[in-house]
Formats: C-alpha cells, structure tokens, sequence
C-alpha cells in the first residue's frame, strides 16, 4: 500500500522533531533544501514555524551578492516568497493547499549584512478556496527594511481527497 505525503507534511513534522534539538535547525536547513531545491539554495534559516507564522533569517554570503556588492534582488524575492509560503502552509487544514500565482516587491535600500524575515499569518482567516495577499518584509541588522514583498497565494482543496 502507497501512502501520499504531502511534501509540507514531512516539512513540518521534520520541523517539530529537528527544532527542538542542538543544530536542530541547521539540519532542518538541509532538510527544506532538499524538499526544496531551488530555496534551498539560499542557504536561509528557518527560526521559527508553525500556526501561520515564519520566522527566517538570511546571512550575507558571496554566493548571493551582485555587482554592486549587496544581496541580490533575485535572492531577496525568493526570501520573502519562501517566507510567505511557509507562512500559509503552516496555516492551511490538512486538506488544503496552496499555489503562488503572482509576486510584487519593491527595494527600499541596498541589502547588506544578516537579514530577517517575519510572515505572521496567525490572525488572518483563511479561505477554504480563493485568493490570500500575503504582505512580507525583509530587514536588516539595525531594523530597516530593505524590501517589500506581496505574494498572492491561491488556496484550494487538495485534489486527492485527502
């Protein structure tokens, strides 16, 4: 017998079992970037999830800076969609699920240093099906944002019947 999982299942039951544990978070780094790929590409730590809210912060590395010598802007709109979406996931019933179906953002300064994201979806209703904005800001060490995000979300039930 087959069972399905959804890929957000396993992400936040390796959450619940990994978080709590000494580098626990690290490895649930290496866990999301492989349930992920392309996020997880970021190398971004998940700090805290669950009930609608996600806490991520992001290191400056070489990797993710452009020519002008900060993060860039690639970079920072996969942050705040990777905040966003594990924001709703960890919000959506378990027969629920979600789709990313448009993006805006804007850059209010150049992006440099560690960076932290916090999405707390955690008193906002969710529809059983329809559309989510989703507001999502980026800052820095001193507390300025850097960037803006909107992630509109379509929210649906999951077509397995499960």
């Amino acid at each position: 017998m087959t069972h399905y999982i959804r890929s957000s299942d396993f992400l936040f039951a390796s959450w619940r079992l990994l978080s709590p544990l000494p580098l626990g978070k690290w490895l649930f780094g290496i866990v999301f970037g492989i349930a992920v790929p392309y996020s997880g590409t970021l190398g971004a730590r998940v700090q805290q999830l669950g009930g609608g809210k996600a806490v991520i912060v992001l290191h400056d590395r070489r990797r993710l800076r452009n020519h002008l010598g900060s993060i860039h802007a690639m970079a920072l709109a996969n942050f705040c969609e990777m905040g966003s979406g594990l924001a709703l996931l960890s919000k959506l019933a378990t027969n629920q699920r979600g789709i990313l179906t448009g993006f805006t953002i804007s850059y209010a300064k150049k992006a440099r240093g560690s960076l932290s994201l916090e999405c707390d979806l955690s008193a906002i209703n969710l529809p059983e099906k329809g559309a989510v904005l989703i507001p999502v800001e980026a800052k820095d060490s001193s507390g300025d944002v850097v960037v803006r995000a909107e992630a509109n979300w379509l929210v649906g039930l999951r077509s397995d019947g499960k």
